[in-house]
């Protein structure tokens, strides 16, 4: 048998058009005049449809035959006198079961048109019930209308055209009401205005009571029984109520969708039917009964203005859905029909006709076999994709596609997966929180927070739904996050065109600044959680990228996945075709790789923005980090135990930081804190695309300078301590020298080892003159650079950090790593450190002194020293320049201070001057070999070997070059006593007690030495006056050595004994020594006591 109802069922969801009657027709009046009741052509057998078929108005199974509209004499169609002919037309106003409610109810002028009369009536509120009789009247007289074949001929006479174009209705018989039906069902491609008008007030009357439908009780009579929605007898239930048995099926499909337990199952041609009547009813609400009985005082609260058709009413309602005013009967029927929108698309007027053309245009129509039905998720799926990928829908459609997905991120009802998998954890987590997308964003929280306490389909049907919605491509969508972020919007972020995907760039670019706000933050951070775990979320990452994603990374369309390459691995794999070099190919298109870099930064920001990273590390997170809460902390928490967390985690923390020291300005809280010093010293740099590792050099360099504040200074040093876990984390280090890595130290990753690996290298290829270095001159030249930087903390060194931890916190414990303090403090406590310290400590000071590049704070301190004196000096001389140059006028006292410090250091041991190491190293063995087989390795023979080279030189027996060190020695060590090594440990006592003043002088020029000569007599211990004597004889070896004696008889020595050359001296001829001694003036002798004065006045002095 054939349906009365011939469209296609689709279940997706949207709307189709209502009309509305505005006027009286001709045609109308003329129907109405038209009395179904009159003998001559009202309708035969009122209760009997016509054979074959139900008719527009077939009573349902079950139901009573409909009598006639009225009787005879004007009493309701229930009386049991026949009907017989009126001469003139019936009037639904001259019946007497109506007149007290007409009274009451309808203004008189309404009164002789039995359709306004109908309406009228048929739209009263609940409260202003109508008597039984008239309501019984009403239906009885709608039954009849709805099969009359008096309107049937009507509609052929005002629907001419409309019928020969829809050759459904063209073909249906005569007679029977099935033509009205048909163009009911048809009248969204009515474009007549007259028979437009006329089928919208034939509908009206249908809708008015679900028995009227066509074929509705015949397919949804089992189901409305099964779910007690109401009797389907006629008189059982008023006017109004019968609304509700729609209503209560519609709550059975979604119910069925969402997987209520215990829902009813629906049989699908009832299905079908409930969404075809929502279809059918998308114009006007009026056809929706109960939505418009619900929401009457609703409509004239929020939407008076607001002309009904065209599913006008619908929209404004639904944007004040959540309006505190908005009662709750009201609300709950708005959002059943949402729902059934999520079903049918169709079941939005406004959606469908925009959308019509578009669907057809870009294959997105139901017939598509992956449609599923008719939902609304792949009409905008289908949609959004054609969007992305830049093909053209037109603005009216766009503007739908907005508001419905803003309707589903306001309200998570609508989403049936969200319902059916995610009810434990809304229940759990978010009760209470269903308007406005809280609950969203609350499930949202919940996923990001800890994905344990998530399902994994709750967490897919989240995703899903942000897919759908895709607040990604405009924020307006998430009503949550506008609403949280308007300020910060308005205040950061006004200089973007409003609806930009880029303003949710740039709220995250001010995220844990002074300008965000705690409650934006959060709402935030939720989403983008969502949106980082799929690439195509991010709008403009997918305009920039997808042409790479589909070269490089195979991707198929905007709404499609494979098992390959599912969403959440495009990333990854576009950030690992970023870092390759041009040698390498496949490389990233410039405007791409500027978006990776984008979400690199914002990731940077907070580790469960990076999915691969949480995923491979939550275990990890939990052991080292769960303490580290401030923003970034978790990932500098990762890199720091990178050596204890799991290959997994380890390998993507790995990749991650390599990323970074490439282009550091990924990290953003780093470059924020540290914009004063890019802002004044590496702008350049920064405003370069291509950082290649040249900013954070710049960084590490300017560490020091008076714009580094302590945040920047920090987060610089703590990217140098995780580069020195692998050299591959330095990327300029690794680009220069990978290959000279891979033939000269294979197998080494740590970074610290590498350097040390190629330095020896470089050294033992210098100190053998080999003609072809080893080491390439570009890998050199950046091998410097590493060094240099390692230098500054000695944290940079981790074999000397982990060997004197406790030294430095037993001795150094307020001494800040930076600019080498601490080295400097383990120096100066040397006497005092653990063996295993000490050694380490002496090892440095032997590096620092053979390249005193690499003494940091030497060449910090004495840097405009250098600039000035040593310009033109090879860098592995600068501390014999300074030596050099150290007592002249212009010297800066605090280099000078240092230098001398080095002098002290120097002399404690031979190993750590490598001149005199050098200029003695035969005559070392040859006269000290005895000190050297008593000494230690890596501990100082405290100026032993020296003293004894002094006691050689005394005697003559040096070789000249290591004489002419030697003596440097001797005249340094005379004017600064703690130059001697020997002397300070053996009279120590004695020159507290003899000599205190001239110790405590702050510019020593030998007066100590002097002070000890003077009083050697006085002197009690042994060793002490031993050693003064061994003073005393040097003296006598060079006059020069002893700069009080040589100051006093300068001119002396000038005038008597300008014949004897310098050293090395011939013997003195006699009359050479008598001339000069005889001829002292008082002056040079006066300096002198006579206990001594023969010793130091004796030919072996003066010659």
């Amino acid at each position: 048998m054939a349906e009365c109802i011939r469209v296609r069922f689709l279940l997706l969801l949207a709307a189709v058009a209502a009309l509305t009657a505005s006027g009286d027709v001709p045609a109308l009046r003329a129907a109405a005049a038209a009395d179904p009741a009159d003998p001559a052509g009202g309708p035969a057998a009122p209760g009997a449809p016509g054979p074959g078929r139900p008719g527009l108005g077939r009573p349902g199974p079950g139901r009573q035959g409909a009598p006639a509209a009225a009787a005879a004499d004007g009493s309701p169609a229930a009386a049991a006198s026949p009907p017989r002919r009126r001469a003139a037309p019936w009037k639904l106003s001259d019946e007497a079961a109506c007149r007290e409610d007409l009274t009451r109810l309808c203004p008189r002028h309404s009164w002789p048109n039995n359709l306004a009369v109908l309406e009228c009536l048929q739209d009263r509120k609940e409260e202003n019930e109508i008597a039984a009789d008239c309501n019984h009247l009403l239906w009885n007289y709608k039954l009849n209308l709805t099969t009359d074949p008096k309107f049937e001929s009507v509609a052929v006479e005002v629907c001419k055209s409309t019928i020969s174009e829809i050759k459904e209705c063209a073909a249906e018989e005569r007679g029977k009401g099935y033509l009205v039906s048909c163009l009911v069902d048809h009248r969204g491609n009515i474009s007549e205005y007259q028979c437009s008008q006329y089928i919208t007030k034939m509908t009206s009357i249908v809708f008015s009571d679900f028995r009227l439908i066509c074929g509705f009780t015949d397919r949804c009579h089992d189901d409305i029984n099964s779910l007690h929605c109401g009797s389907i007898s006629t008189g059982e239930k008023d006017l109004h109520s019968q609304g509700e048995v729609i209503e209560c099926l519609e709550k059975g499909v979604v119910q069925e969708v969402e997987g209520v337990v215990g829902a009813h199952p629906i049989r699908e041609e009832c299905k079908k039917a409930i969404l075809r009547v929502a279809e059918l009813s998308s114009d006007d609400f009026h056809l929706d009964r109960y939505l418009y009985f619900s929401c009457r005082s609703d409509r004239e609260r929020f939407c008076e203005n607001t002309p009904a058709g065209e599913g006008r009413v619908y929209k404004c309602l639904f944007n004040h859905k959540f309006e505190e005013a908005m009662s709750e009967r009201c609300r709950e029927a708005l959002t059943t029909r949402q729902k059934l929108i999520s079903q049918d698309y169709k079941v939005s007027y406004s959606l469908a006709r925009a959308c019509r053309a578009e669907l057809k245009k870009h294959h997105c129509s139901a017939e598509t076999p992956r449609a599923r039905e008719a939902r609304l998720s792949y009409l905008l799926l289908c949609l959004e994709s054609s969007v992305h990928r830049g093909r053209t829908v037109s603005g009216e459609c766009q503007g739908e596609m907005l508001d419905y997905r803003r309707m589903l991120m306001e309200d998570f009802s609508l989403s049936p997966e969200i319902v059916l998998h995610c009810r434990g954890e809304i229940e759990s987590h978010c009760s209470g929180l269903h308007r406005k997308g809280r609950t969203l964003h609350c499930l949202m929280r919940v996923g990001r927070g800890d994905p344990a306490a998530m399902e994994g389909q709750c967490q897919k049907a989240l995703q899903t739904l942000i897919q759908e919605a895709d607040p990604g491509a405009d924020y307006r969508i998430d009503r949550a996050l506008n609403e949280a972020c308007e300020s910060v919007i308005q205040t950061a972020c006004k200089h973007i065109r409003n609806g930009d995907p880029m303003i949710l760039s740039c709220l995250m670019e001010h995220l844990y600044t002074d300008k965000m706000v705690e409650d934006c933050e959060n709402r935030l951070l939720e989403l983008q959680y969502f949106i980082a775990r799929d690439w195509k979320l991010d709008a403009v990452l997918f305009k920039k990228c997808q042409g790479d994603a589909s070269r490089l990374c195979h991707t198929v369309g905007w709404n499609e996945t494979t098992e390959l390459m599912p969403p959440g691995a495009v990333f990854s794999c576009l950030y690992r075709h970023a870092n390759r070099s041009v040698d390498q190919g496949r490389r990233l298109s410039r405007d791409c790789k500027v978006e990776v870099q984008r979400i690199l930064r914002q990731r940077a920001l907070d580790v469960k923005l990076d999915p691969e990273l949480q995923t491979h590390c939550m275990t990890d997170l939990g052991k080292w980090c769960s303490e580290k809460i401030d923003p970034g902390q978790e990932l500098e928490c990762l890199q720091d135990h990178l050596e204890d967390l799991v290959s997994n985690c380890r390998d993507t923390v790995g990749d991650l930081t390599e990323l970074e020291s490439e282009n550091i300005q990924i990290e953003a809280l780093l470059m924020r804190a540290c914009e004063p010093v890019i802002h004044t010293y590496c702008h350049e740099i920064s405003d370069n695309q291509q950082d290649s590792g040249d900013l954070m050099e710049c960084l590490v360099q300017n560490k020091h300078q008076k714009e580094m504040n302590d945040k920047c200074a920090v987060g610089v040093t703590h990217f140098q301590l995780i580069q020195i876990k692998d050299f591959r984390f330095s990327y300029k280090f690794k680009m220069a020298c990978k290959e000279d890595v891979l033939k000269l130290c294979p197998n080494i990753k740590k970074k610290v080892d590498v350097v040390l690996c190629l330095s020896t290298t470089v050294r033992n290829d210098t100190l053998q003159d080999v003609k072809e270095p080893r080491v390439s001159v570009k890998c050199r030249k950046q091998l410097r650079v590493e060094e240099l930087e390692m230098s500054e903390d000695i944290r940079l060194e981790p074999e000397l950090y982990d060997s004197c931890k406790q030294d430095i916190n037993r001795l150094c414990p307020n001494v800040a790593f930076g600019s080498a303090q601490v080295k400097e403090c383990l120096k100066e406590q040397k006497k005092h450190l653990s063996p295993k310290c000490h050694q380490r400590v002496f090892r440095l000071q032997e590096v620092e002194m053979m390249d005193p590049e690499l003494d940091y704070q030497l060449m910090k301190v004495c840097k405009n020293m250098i600039r000035r004196y040593c310009t033109d000096t090879e860098g592995k001389s600068v501390l014999q320049c300074l030596k050099q140059n150290k007592n002249s006028e212009l010297m800066d006292p605090k280099c000078k201070q240092l230098i001398t410090k080095r002098q002290i250091t120097q002399n404690t041991d031979y190993r750590l001057n490598p001149v005199l190491k050098k200029s003695c190293k035969a005559d070392i063995p040859k006269f000290c070999q005895s000190i050297l087989k008593k000494g230690a390795g890596d501990s100082e023979l405290e100026g032993q070997v020296i003293a004894c080279l002094k006691l050689k030189y005394a005697d003559q027996r040096l070789s000249p070059d290591c004489e002419d060190q030697i003596r440097v020695i001797l005249e340094e060590s005379a004017l600064d006593y703690r130059l001697d090594p020997q002397l300070q440990i053996h009279c120590t006592s004695e020159i507290s007690r003899l000599c205190a003043e001239e110790a405590a002088a702050q510019e020593q020029t030998g007066q100590v030495e002097e002070c000890l000569k003077v009083n050697l007599l006085k002197i009690k211990q042994e060793a002490c006056k031993k050693e003064v004597l061994v003073m005393l004889k040097e003296s006598k070896a060079d006059i020069f050595v002893d700069p009080v004696l040589h100051t006093a008889c300068a001119l002396d020595i000038k005038h008597q004994c300008a014949s004897i050359p310098p050293w090395p001296r011939t013997p003195c001829p006699a009359s050479c020594v008598a001339s000069c001694v005889a001829s002292y003036p008082a002056s040079c002798v006066a300096s002198y006591p006579a206990s001594c004065l023969a010793s130091r006045l004796s030919p072996a002095m003066l010659c």
